[in-house]
């Protein structure tokens, strides 16, 4: 990831990289930059003089984490990351977003919600942002399958009866989750889990929290 002559031998003869590497949470700054960062620009870079055809990028919900979650958001919106990791992943989109506009990849950025080891949310906020196993590999099969697109950015949720989050400019891609959060719901309350004043606020949920130190009502 952080050495640009190693990836690119294993471009060779590729048409589509699915691209989920990384540091998946927040972290330090320096771990962020030379993973999310530089080692996504690598990964661009090297598809590019390799000559491949598409790109699907592992972005995440956490590029638009500060938009208020009374409001449904779409893939429109403007960037509002709600941490370093979530800068890392407006960077990548900003990137795919160049190499297809100046290069001409087919990308795909996936905000990927609450992609869980045990395939179950486990709280309150995984309700709306949970999305399975079996959805993701969906999404994933449908960013490699589509016909012909140019850029694209879907939300990685599941059909969840309270998810916040639109995919209705990307029919296109035919993604057709089949799973709900909403069965959990009983057990999940039973749990006793809540989410503190911030975090409720918030598409990003804990993302906003962690150092979180600034004034919420100046947050629109």
């Amino acid at each position: 990831m952080t050495e640009l002559d190693s990836l690119l031998p294993l471009m060779d003869g590729i048409d589509t990289v699915v691209h989920l590497a990384g540091i998946p949470d927040e972290s330090t700054w320096e771990k962020i930059r030379d993973m999310n960062i530089d080692g996504c620009y690598n990964v661009f870079e090297a598809a590019r003089r390799a000559g491949v055809k598409r790109v699907v990028f592992a972005s995440s919900n956490h590029a638009v984490g500060f938009h208020r979650r009374d409001r449904l958001i779409d893939d429109t919106v403007a960037p509002r990351p709600d941490s370093r990791y979530g800068v890392s992943k407006v960077f990548g989109e900003a990137l795919g977003r160049l190499y297809a506009d100046k290069y001409g990849l087919s990308v795909a950025c996936m905000r990927i919600g609450s992609f869980r080891p045990d395939d179950e949310p486990a709280a309150p906020r995984h309700l709306s942002t949970w999305i399975s196993h079996r959805d993701m590999v969906q999404l994933a099969q449908r960013c490699i399958d589509a016909p012909d697109y140019h850029f694209v950015v879907v939300y990685g949720v599941s059909g969840n009866a309270r998810n916040r989050w639109s995919n209705a400019n990307v029919h296109l891609l035919g993604y057709a989750p089949e799973d709900d959060a909403e069965r959990h719901a009983a057990r999940i309350a039973a749990n006793g889990a809540s989410e503190d004043a911030t975090e409720a606020l918030f598409h990003g949920g804990f993302g906003c929290r962690v150092e979180f130190a600034g004034d919420a009502s100046r947050i629109d």
